[in-house]
């Protein structure tokens, strides 16, 4: 029997092209905010991270109901740092709004999620968004849909997936090009008309598949998945299958099912195949589990999600401030903190180290372990993280192999020789070159390390008009030795409180990162130096009393602004002898070896 009341769709896309709006407008169009009710712009992004950074993080469900049919919906990041979390919510629907800008048309990470989606058999529907844009070029971006569904040698199927124009921002959505409708009904007519209606029998023994998990203080742990048949019932006793040990079943018992609703999560008695719903009662469960019933334990095959590309240590924070800002600073609570992540971040990958202090962190790249970093400094977690290293492997003949990534570059004409110049060093191949209408797109096959510290020097070089998106490509043989970062770093040759004398002399060497006032400690990093040596400094120095005066000395001294590193530019920045300091309310930029003497010496011995 064929679910004709149920929609499940993945709304898919490159980072800001308008996914999460969409889902504003899709829900306005619904009725479910009453006319005069005031409703934040992405209502959905509700992390805190979210809604200051303007970037979807972590895959989220909502539910509308249309003209008599439920449609679940499914938002998912365009980031491709969090592919992770498409990879494994694509289970869940049966179909796939793809959204391309008007005016970009198909990025690095639109390639991505819709190989995921063909991978999966998924039909797909096309959504411009943006074609409102004084700069739109729709007709060409559609030719680049087609070309990219070509080019991922898409079933010919797909070459007929529907077309939708939108302006998720003015809340409309059209079938026809340059004609604006008053909401989004033209969308959610295609959806309901072109999504595959899900197949089942409610009689068979029920399965679902865990595919996100979500934790309530008065529940405790709640996993989100999809029926894939059967029908499953309050109260019932049912067998937990694990995905990292298919040998294990636990005996469990459903206490509660929920449906989403709109924003809301309802409880309802129970629901059959093709529905997506939230279970409790059901302790310890994990994503890609499947719960089932007794008769038939067999698992659900769970996609499998790409490896990690970047690591980083995360160990106890041992500098002099130790423990003055951290609620949560011992190695017990770190790494308890950091396995809990690992449950509910299916991309990451926790590793014990040689030493109970510290602990290797693998994620897919810069952003999705800044972002974990930036949450356990929020919730009152205090810790050390070291300089971000590919990962790498080795081929049937023991050659080394690395990660290589497709960056797809806009920038205008005048700094296009800038980047393909920095980019060559860092052993960048050109693969392509298109001038459009005073840009132009660079696309590089380049390293993952290559990146690594690369970001800010774009903004610099590209006056901050460039925009640089990657996609991991896979693994090739190791390219040879890239030039880590060209400047070096200031030092602070005390402990104590940073003065304006102490900072005005030291700032002839290099660019400040402390202001006068602020405390620093012998070996932390308070400036970079552009002539790429390390140079040891006092800032804490004050200036010697004397009864003799003059106009000349008694001027007051001007500093230059201390440059506020955010976390992701600390990560770029930092070398393989230094470490990052992560307080609840501080970030700084240390030496492994804090004293000067036994760092010189610890150079010498390394040479």
């Amino acid at each position: 029997m064929k679910r004709t009341d149920v929609r499940n769709v993945a709304i898919i896309a490159h980072v800001d092209h308008g996914k999460t709006t969409l889902v504003d407008g899709l829900l306005k169009t619904s009725g479910i905010f009453r006319k005069n009710q005031e409703v934040q712009e992405r209502v959905m992004d509700s992390d805190s991270i979210e809604k200051e950074r303007g970037i979807t993080i972590l895959s989220k469900n909502t539910a509308i109901n249309y003209n008599g049919t439920k449609i679940n919906i499914i938002d998912t990041p365009g980031h491709a740092d969090f592919g992770g979390e498409v990879e494994r919510v694509l289970n869940m629907a049966e179909a796939v709004v793809l959204v391309v800008d008007s005016h970009e048309g198909p990025m690095p990470q639109t390639k991505f999620v819709m190989r995921k989606a063909i991978e999966l058999n998924l039909p797909a529907i096309i959504c411009i968004n943006k074609v409102d844009r004084p700069d739109q070029r729709v007709k060409e971006v559609e030719d680049e849909v087609w070309d990219l569904l070509i080019n991922l040698n898409a079933d010919e199927s797909y070459l007929d997936s529907p077309i939708v124009y939108a302006s998720a921002k003015e809340g409309w959505a059209s079938k026809e090009f340059g004609e604006k409708k008053e909401d989004m009904r033209d969308l959610l007519d295609t959806i309901v008309e072109y999504t595959p209606q899900f197949e089942g029998d409610e009689d068979d023994n029920f399965k679902l598949l865990i595919s996100t998990t979500d934790y309530n203080d008065y529940l405790g742990r709640i996993g989100i998945g999809k029926v894939e048949s059967g029908t499953i019932k309050e109260n019932d006793t049912a067998i937990v299958v694990n995905y990292n040990d298919p040998d294990k079943r636990d005996k469990v018992k459903i206490t509660t099912i929920y449906e989403f609703d709109g924003l809301q999560r309802k409880e309802i008695e129970s629901a059959k195949y093709g529905s997506i719903v939230a279970i409790s009662g059901v302790e310890g469960i994990n994503i890609g589990d499947t719960v089932c019933s007794e008769e038939d334990d067999s698992p659900i095959e769970f996609t499998k999600i790409s490896e990690p590309t970047l690591a980083m240590t995360f160990s106890v924070n041992d500098s002099p401030f130790a423990g003055r800002e951290g609620k949560y600073v011992t190695s017990r609570h770190i790494r308890n903190r950091l396995f809990r992540e690992k449950e509910t971040d299916v991309s990451l990958k926790v590793e014990e180290t040689d030493t109970t202090e510290a602990f290797r962190v693998s994620g897919r790249g810069e952003l999705h372990l800044s972002v974990l970093i930036e949450n356990l400094r929020r919730e009152g977690y205090e810790f050390q993280v070291s300089k971000p290293e590919v990962l790498y492997k080795n081929d049937e003949n023991g050659k080394r192999l690395e990660p290589i990534e497709e960056a797809t570059i806009d920038v205008e004409d005048q700094y296009s020789g800038s980047v393909i110049e920095k980019l060559g060093r860092r052993k960048g191949e050109l693969v392509n070159m298109i001038p459009s209408n005073g840009y132009t797109r660079l696309i590089f096959k380049i390293p993952s390390r290559g990146l690594i510290g690369y970001r800010q020097e774009f903004i610099s070089d590209t006056k901050g008009l460039g925009t640089l998106n990657t996609e991991f490509l896979g693994y090739e043989r190791y390219k040879g030795d890239i030039p880590t970062r060209n400047l070096g770093s200031l030092i602070s040759f005390e402990q104590g409180i940073a003065s304006t004398y102490g900072l005005y002399n030291a700032q002839s060497r290099g660019e400040l990162f402390v202001e006068p006032g602020d405390e620093v400690y012998e070996g932390q990093v308070v400036g970079s130096n552009a002539k790429g040596v390390d140079i040891d400094v006092n800032v804490c120095k004050k200036k010697k009393q004397t009864n003799v005066r003059s106009s000349a000395s008694d001027d007051a001294l001007t500093l230059s602004p201390a440059r506020k590193m955010s976390m992701e530019e600390m990560m770029e920045f930092v070398e393989s002898d230094e470490l990052i300091e992560v307080t609840p309310k501080s970030l700084r930029i240390r030496k492994k070896i804090l004293d000067s003497q036994l760092r010189y010496k610890s150079k010498k011995n390394g040479k």
